[in-house]
């Protein structure tokens, strides 16, 4: 369907595309294909306050009712569920269990493949393509809405008088997304049209560095799913020299916890004291995120000074990486200026990454919150209106996900996708398109998959 759009030099403007195809990208375009979300006979919401107001009205669609708080939360088991089919269900479905109350990377990918097929939703997305530019038309009406760079210099739409009159009344928006789409017979640039964009890519396109000699070479990796890949071929095992984890975020215990399971050697770097009160562990409650409070156990029960009960792992608070050798070393340096050296099989650097966001002027810095600075999920996000997230900056364009600064996928998406739809006529024909964003490691706004 989105294939013979774009073969139409006529067709009037989509009403809105998505760019990415993260969780918050297929709950989006699946709300916006007419699926309307209630609430759960029987539910009941962590939140006291939410769980009231939902009980006034159970009968009314959740996006008809008037929901003020926080985002909603969800159990472990279904950090990564998707409206209207749980996570756990698909899952019992292939006879498979949680490992840790925790989800892999690919099954995550194979989930998120099977529930665009299974809810109808292939035909929004446009697969194999690369956004390379969003740019805002002008409105005038002698441009007729296009631009230089446009596909065809004449008018494009057959606007009557009445639409183009309501355009320049309401201030509306149109967006110009361009790119390239790969298919078997090669690949060939594309055009499309709309009146809002929603930007759902996460910000996993570029790892972040340390900047030090020796990262380049190819025992260094700064992605979990090289960690995955090298245990996997048999490349590191049990009687390998410790591999080197550096970090202490979210992603870095995964990699610890994945290797502990996997009964490999860890020595795990990183800057901060284990009390640190900015490190994420102090900010996750114990009931929920067991699993990392054990990560945090162990990164303090571990210190190499002090052996503690766990086997196979050193922690290294307050440490830097000077450089890693040819031979397989890292050069340290701890708090007191002192460098030490460690024999290593890998390495992985794990210390957050960035997002790409080339296809926007100026990298979307001009949407930041700090306009001055690189966007980043962090530390400056995109800054948005708390209840639409629709930009500050511009109209008719939306951030979703870790660009506007929900770096997790434990929190339900649905509740910025209701937030955007707030504002978007709810009658008008919807007609959505959702470009998969290439990445190789799966599962989401934190792992982002390739459908």
């Amino acid at each position: 369907m989105l294939h013979a759009h774009l073969e139409q030099t006529s067709a009037k403007p989509l009403p809105v595309v998505i760019i990415g195809n993260g969780p918050s990208g297929i709950c989006l375009s699946y709300l916006l294909s007419g699926n309307i979300p209630y609430v759960t006979r029987n539910a009941v919401h962590p939140n006291p306050i939410l769980q009231r107001k939902l009980e006034e009205t159970p009968k009314l669609s959740i996006l008809d009712q008037s929901i003020e708080g926080s985002m909603f939360t969800l159990s472990q088991g279904d950090w990564m569920g998707l409206p209207d089919l749980p996570f756990k269900d698909w899952l019992s479905k292939k006879k498979r269990g949680f490992r840790n109350s925790r989800a892999t990377a690919g099954d995550i990918v194979q989930y998120y493949q099977y529930y665009v097929a299974k809810k109808g939703l292939k035909k929004n997305f446009l697969c194999g393509s690369f956004v390379t530019s969003v740019k805002k038309l002008s409105m005038d009406s002698e441009s007729c809405y296009s631009s230089p760079n446009s596909r065809d210099s004449s008018c494009v739409w057959n606007f009557s008088e009445q639409q183009q009159a309501d355009y320049q009344t309401d201030h509306r928006s149109l967006f110009q997304v361009d790119g390239l789409i790969t298919t078997l017979n090669g690949t060939q640039p594309f055009s499309l049209y709309a009146e809002n964009v929603v930007l759902a890519t996460g910000t996993y396109d570029s790892p972040s560095q340390l900047g030090v000699k020796g990262e380049h070479l190819p025992f260094v990796h700064h992605k979990l799913s090289a960690l995955e890949e090298a245990v996997k071929n048999k490349e590191i095992g049990p009687m390998s020299d410790p591999i080197l984890i550096v970090g202490a975020g979210l992603t870095a215990a995964d990699a610890v916890l994945f290797a502990h399971h996997c009964n490999i050697p860890v020595i795990h770097a990183f800057r901060r004291r284990v009390n640190d009160p900015a490190l994420i562990f102090n900010q996750l409650p114990k009931t929920m995120y067991p699993e990392y409070h054990k990560v945090h156990q162990m990164m303090k029960e571990q210190a190499v000074l002090y052996p503690g009960p766990y086997e196979c792992y050193i922690s290294l608070p307050e440490h830097h990486i000077v450089s890693f050798t040819e031979d397989r070393k890292c050069i340290f340096r701890d708090k007191s200026h002192r460098q030490k050296i460690h024999n290593i099989s890998m390495a992985f650097v794990l210390i957050g990454s960035n997002p790409n966001l080339s296809y926007l002027p100026n990298n979307g810095m001009d949407l930041a919150v700090d306009c001055e600075q690189p966007v980043s999920s962090k530390r400056n996000p995109i800054d948005i209106e708390p209840f639409t997230y629709e930009s500050v900056h511009e109209k008719g364009l939306y951030a979703m996900g870790p660009l506007a600064g929900d770096n997790f996928v434990r929190f339900v998406q649905e509740i910025s996708t209701i937030s955007c739809l707030t504002i978007i006529d709810a009658d008008a024909d919807w007609f959505i398109r959702c470009f998969p964003v290439k990445d190789d490691r799966g599962g989401g706004d934190d792992a982002q998959s390739s459908i």
